[in-house]
Order: C-alpha cells, then structure tokens, then sequence
C-alpha cells in the first residue's frame, strides 16, 4: 500500500486522503478556531475514488492522515470481453483485468492503449489514449 503520512492542516481541496481504508477526493475543509484547550478541529468532507461514497471525519488539525500515492501507467488492450478489459502494463508486460467505467464504454478498442490510475491495491481504468 503506497501512501505518505501528511498533517491534516496541509491538506487542499481536489487532494487526496485515505479515510477508513479507502482513497478519496477531497471535497471541502472547514477548520474551526481553537478551543479552550488550543487544538483547531479540521472537518474533512471526501468522496471515494472508487465507490464514490460520501466520507467526513472530524480530527484535529495537528494530526496526520495517510495520503494515497497515485501511479498513473499506461496500458495496452488485449482483449475485450463485456464491461471488462485485459490489459498489458506497457513497463512490467503483467497482463490483467481492468473494470471499464460506464463513461468509456465503446471508447476501449483492442489493440488500443489506455491510463489506469494504481490507487492502494486496486486498479481503476480512467481514460483513453
């Protein structure tokens, strides 16, 4: 799992964080004033990158969250097969199955090359070349 430790108060909207084990995008950050005891609290809105579920916690801002570390790899289309793609890593030739979203469905062509985006342990299909 490829991610870097960062304090939340250096986070910025369009980001990304990992919240509960699951990458996101950040949506909005709101940090409130500090209390009588001194600590900011940063409210953390995120939607996942893969489920696009709806993420929020409240931490103060001194702590560090875990930041997914995106690798954006180009790939080659061997063969089509439904909504499912298999692909060739066109660096390590590992030949595997990409899920193809519904807004490049008849976009992927075999033979074609794509970008998949590697985020923590999974692989996600994000556009045409």
């Amino acid at each position: 799992m490829a991610v870097k430790q960062t304090e939340i108060k250096t986070l910025k909207v369009g980001g990304f964080v990992v919240i509960d084990g699951v990458a996101c995008r950040i949506k909005d950050i709101q940090t409130s004033k500090t209390g009588k005891h001194g600590h900011a609290k940063c409210r953390i809105e995120a939607i996942g990158l893969i489920n696009n579920i709806k993420k929020i916690i409240i931490k103060p801002g001194h702590e560090k969250l875990d930041v997914p570390i995106i690798e954006k790899k180009a790939a080659q289309v061997l063969s089509l097969h439904e909504n499912i793609a298999n692909v060739m890593d066109m660096e390590t030739y590992e030949t595997f199955d990409l899920k193809i979203p519904e807004e490049l469905q008849g976009q992927v062509i075999e033979g074609g090359q794509v970008v998949y985006w590697k985020i923590l342990e999974d692989k996600i299909l994000m556009q045409t070349k």
